[in-house]
């Protein structure tokens, strides 16, 4: 597998001081081997069926959701299907793989780097948060027998490594704040690079909105949205009784990418409390969404998507953390699935314009000569080239 960057002039990461991740290294994943991916502001990963453009948002996404506290089972409920194809167990046999990235932020850049083993069981083998020059943490399984790692993390004091074993379904790098006292500067370090960890992975949304399950009525208490967009009529309800103006922006982008005219996106009420999505034509006219073609619905539910935040998409944000201080990134499968070339432009300029002013990060994934590629480098993107 190898990765060729395309695009001269990426956008410039608008908020240098948030922890946001850079480098996603698929060391041994699926069909990846030694693979780094760079991720900039807006990032578009491109190559053809088969060249793991899914499979790198899934690692991404994993890390996100381990770093939030989920176990390793839930994360990876079939684990040997991430499993490198011609991989060959040891004399155990035990077969795995390895993900990693590179989270930037005030405490420098912080690398973290983790071995899981598939089989014959699922766990943690190898944990590694580093930095220039240090290692902050570094876990190893001693014994099979036992369910923990041996950990060992940074104290520089006068102990200079302080040992104690972890779970090995859990991240380490996400339990270190309870487990370290920061009495010492090298602890204070330790801390700092593990919250940095934490804070950047995550804020992730992994989004692939499915039209057949967005035509329904739904919930209207139901209103952060889902990965597959389910419930958009509710949050269309409760975006456009929060913000006036970002619902213009959403009602601008709808005029975009919606068959003529849109006046407005907005909801009525259904049966039971339920509400529905229509779409305003002007005169009385109201366009139910079940009625739009898939194209559309996907379109419209990734530009709600980038015109939100984390307190409407269902993520696990960091609760302690001020919003000011987190990056939200965007995870988007199959971006231009479904899209003409017009509809595709215009999520692109959307999603241009708001990773520049630093709202979003994302990362997309789009069909090999869909001209959805050349049209994110035109607007600063940098395009990520998996080839098999």
């Amino acid at each position: 597998m190898t990765v060729l960057l395309r695009g001269a002039s990426p956008l410039p990461d608008a908020s240098p001081d948030r922890p946001c991740v850079t480098e996603l290294r698929l060391s041994a994943f699926a069909g990846h081997r030694g693979v780094t991916v760079p991720l900039a502001p807006f990032t578009v990963l491109t190559g053809p069926s088969g060249s793991g453009k899914t499979s790198a948002l899934r690692a991404l996404g994993a890390l996100a959701r381990l770093s939030g506290g989920a176990e390793l089972a839930e994360v990876f409920p079939d684990p040997r299907g991430h499993v490198p194809e011609r991989a060959r167990p040891d004399a155990q046999q035990r077969r795995g793989f390895r993900i990693g990235c590179t989270v930037a932020g005030p405490a420098g850049p912080v690398r973290l780097d983790l071995a899981v083993q598939a089989e014959p069981e699922l766990r943690i083998v190898g944990e590694r948060l580093t930095g220039p020059g240090i290692t902050y943490l570094e876990t190893a399984l001693r014994d099979p027998g036992r369910r923990d790692v041996q950990a060992a993390w940074h104290t520089a004091g006068s102990v200079p490594v302080t040992r104690a074993p972890l779970p090995d379904d859990l991240l380490g790098t996400a339990l270190l704040p309870l487990r370290v006292s920061g009495r010492t500067e090298g602890q204070r370090r330790v801390l700092a690079a593990a919250e940095q960890t934490v804070v950047g992975l995550r804020s992730a949304f992994a989004c692939d909105p499915d039209p057949a399950r967005m035509r329904a009525p739904v919930p209207v208490r139901a209103d952060r949205l889902l990965g597959g967009c389910d419930n958009l009529a509710a949050v269309l309800h409760r975006t456009r009784a929060e913000c006036g103006t970002r619902h213009a922006l959403l009602v601008a982008a709808a005029r975009a990418g919606l068959a003529a005219p849109v006046v407005d996106v907005l909801t009525e009420p259904a049966a039971d409390g339920a509400v529905r999505a229509v779409v305003e034509r002007g005169a009385g006219l109201r366009t139910p969404v079940e009625r739009l073609a898939d194209g559309e619905l996907r379109y419209l539910a990734l530009a709600l998507v980038l015109l939100t935040g984390p307190r409407v998409l269902a993520v696990d944000a960091a609760a302690e953390v001020p919003e000011a201080y987190q990056t939200l990134t965007v995870l988007a499968d199959g971006f231009d699935r479904g899209l003409d070339p017009a509809q595709g432009a215009a999520l692109t300029e959307l999603a241009a314009r708001m990773c520049a002013r630093g709202h979003i990060r994302l990362v997309a994934a789009v069909g090999e000569g869909s001209g959805a590629d050349r049209a994110a480098r035109a607007h600063g993107a940098a395009v990520v080239d998996l080839k098999p």
